[in-house]
């Protein structure tokens, strides 16, 4: 794991009700109302010191020590944060950057977290799509933005180089798959430089999919799913920070 800072509203702001571009503020940043938290060990208590709230975010891991329970495999602190509402068709918002702190099985999955949707069992994993939040500082790759199957399977078409890429650019329909689907290679992202990263989800219920990640657009996936809820873990090896959680 590594340390990571979220918020979750629709801009830096909080915001108490819909704002005039249509979103609403998910997170009213003093609290879990309107979210469940869930951990491994199911200790509620420990939960909330796990994701904690600082200054309007979400601050994962932060009054932990630095390398808890690092490449031991106990990994007890894993887990999510949850809505508790329903959604079908949205759009949803947030910002993260990654934090110094590491954890867990950081020397297998380095930087990990992930935005669940479409989530239909709230287990550790959670069963859904996952909007990857993820960077290999050994290989110097971004995953942010790709896709995970969890449980669950889509409609995916990629080149040669297993990236996703439109049937009528030439795109090929792949075999069904669970796991990783490369999604943005090409997006700008901010890795360890104490910046932040705007990322969106545009879900369409059944219909359709698309990820963007500070603008850029990912393409059109196909999900069977629809009407489930909305989940962000801290996986393998990441204590982030977010902030600006929001959907509209």
């Amino acid at each position: 794991m590594f340390g990571v800072i979220v918020m979750i509203t629709t801009y830096s702001t909080v915001l108490s009700a819909k704002g005039r571009d249509g979103f609403e503020n998910l997170f009213n940043g003093k609290n879990w109302e309107g979210w469940n938290l869930k951990i491994r060990s199911g200790d509620a208590e420990m939960a909330k010191k796990v994701y904690a709230i600082e200054n309007g975010m979400v601050h994962v891991f932060k009054d932990f020590p630095d390398s808890i329970d690092l490449n031991t495999d106990k990994n007890l602190t894993h887990g999510l944060f949850y809505t508790k509402k329903k959604y079908s068709k949205f759009i949803f918002r947030f910002e993260y950057k990654w934090e110094k702190k590491i954890a867990n099985n950081f020397k297998q999955f380095q930087y990990d977290a992930g935005m669940y949707y479409h989530v239909y069992n709230d287990a550790i994993w959670p069963q859904g799509i996952e909007f990857q939040v993820r960077y290999d500082h050994i290989k110097k790759i971004n995953h942010t933005g790709d896709y995970w199957a969890s449980g669950t399977s889509f409609q995916w078409y990629a080149g040669e180089d297993g990236k996703f890429l439109l049937p009528e650019d030439g795109g090929k329909e792949q075999p069904i798959k669970k796991g990783e689907h490369l999604a943005l290679a090409n997006a700008k992202f901010n890795a360890l430089n104490n910046k932040w990263n705007k990322c969106e989800i545009i879900v369409m219920a059944d219909k359709y999919s698309i990820h963007k990640l500070n603008g850029k657009h990912g393409y059109p996936i196909k999900s069977k799913r629809r009407n489930h809820r909305v989940a962000i873990g801290n996986r393998r090896n990441l204590l982030p920070k977010y902030r600006n959680k929001g959907i509209g």
